[in-house]
This record gives C-alpha cells, sequence and structure tokens, in this order.
C-alpha cells in the first residue's frame, strides 16, 4: 500500500508541474567540432593528397625496426638512422609537409601505398650533388640533413613530378629549406638545409603511410 501511495504521489506532482517526467537524455556532441589548425608555416598538401585533411599529430606511430646504429623510430639522435626495404615496385612520394613545432621542426614525407620505402637519414658533408646533372648544392645553414628512400619515385606513370615544390624555404628555427637532390632509377632524396647539426629523430606513421622527420630547435 506504501508503495502504490508513492506511485500515486509521484503521478500527481509530475501532472501538476506539467513536466510529464520524461526521461531526460544525455547531451550530444556535435559532430562538426572544427579541426584544429596547423601549425604555423606549415606547406600544404599538393595534388591529389590536398583532398585530404593534413594530420599534424603523431597519434598512429609504427614502431620501425632498430637501425645500425642502435636507434628506434622514437630517439633523438645524430648519428645516421636507417631501415632498408627493398620490396618493389617503388613507393610514390605524394607530398611533403614542413611546420614548426614547440622544440623541433618537422617534416613530412607522405607516400602513396601500404608500406613506406627503405630509407636513410644523415648528416652529410656540403656541398651536395643533383643526382642528374651532378651540380653541386649548398643548402643554407651549418648543416645538411640527407634523406634518401629506396625503392621510390616522385614522379607519376607520365612522368610528371609528384611535389611541384623542387625547393622549399620555410626559414623556420631549424630547418631552413628543403631540396630535392634526386628522382631516379628507384631513388628519391630530399636535403635540408639545417641551422647547426641538432639532434634529430625518424618515425613511421600510417593512414596514410608517412615518414616523419623532427629537428630540434
Amino acid at each position: 500500500m506504501r508503495l502504490r501511495h508513492g506511485l500515486y504521489a509521484l503521478g500527481l506532482a509530475c501532472g501538476l508541474l506539467g513536466t510529464g517526467c520524461q526521461k531526460q537524455e544525455p547531451p550530444t556532441v556535435p559532430m562538426d567540432v572544427p579541426a584544429v589548425p596547423p601549425p604555423a608555416n606549415t606547406v600544404p598538401r599538393e595534388g591529389p593528397a590536398a583532398a585530404a585533411p593534413p594530420v599534424h599529430r603523431v597519434l598512429d606511430a609504427v614502431a620501425a625496426p632498430a637501425n645500425a646504429a642502435g636507434a628506434t623510430d622514437s630517439t633523438w639522435t645524430t648519428e645516421p638512422v636507417e631501415t632498408p626495404r627493398g620490396e618493389p615496385p617503388a613507393v610514390t612520394l605524394r607530398a611533403v609537409r614542413i611546420g614548426t613545432h614547440e622544440g623541433y621542426d618537422r617534416t613530412v614525407f607522405e607516400f602513396d601505398g601500404p608500406r613506406l620505402p627503405g630509407y636513410h637519414v644523415a648528416y652529410v658533408k656540403t656541398p651536395v650533388q643533383q643526382c642528374g646533372s651532378g651540380d653541386d648544392v649548398t643548402p643554407p645553414g651549418e648543416a645538411a640533413l640527407e634523406v634518401r628512400f629506396t625503392p621510390a619515385r616522385a614522379h607519376d606513370d607520365q612522368g610528371q613530378a609528384t611535389v611541384a615544390q623542387r625547393t622549399l624555404k620555410p626559414v623556420l628555427p631549424s630547418v631552413l629549406a628543403l631540396e630535392r637532390l634526386c628522382d631516379f632509377e628507384g631513388e628519391v632524396t630530399w636535403v635540408l638545409g639545417t641551422a647547426r647539426r641538432a639532434p634529430f629523430r625518424v618515425l613511421e606513421l600510417k593512414d596514410p603511410m608517412r615518414l616523419v622527420l623532427d629537428v630540434r630547435h
């Protein structure tokens, strides 16, 4: 009887208040939350990659094998970092982006396909040479950080470059310029002119496949 009277009193109160005592649904989160803007001085995507939103956060790092110097994909170093991969066919470079973050500058190389090519990242003596003409190239800054991809290409089946800009000059705290040296016989090489011989790290990311090169300020 007490339970029945209690339910009757609750129903009467809801009727007097005009609320009907309906169950309140939890608030929904809007799906169109604006994306986080890219870092300052970031070079945008080019070509087919421009249709996809840029990715600047390291969310899905893929563990890279240890290289000859003993470093992994999260190690800051000034020694060469190398991960060989020889499986054909060559992977196509689709975009190169540069941006600055707190404590380091980031260069992103984005590729088509389910995997990254092999790579070798190391500080080299200057001048460096263009692989086609043999012309000397002296990047700005006190050091030159070379990134070599194999097997890879930076052109499509019609021979058109997939990254239009051959030279980028963002003038960031560490990375002063970036220039493509080679796209020939399965090798793609870029060189970064850096303010000094600063520690760097290499990260492998997926969806899409990217090699990230960070250089400390």
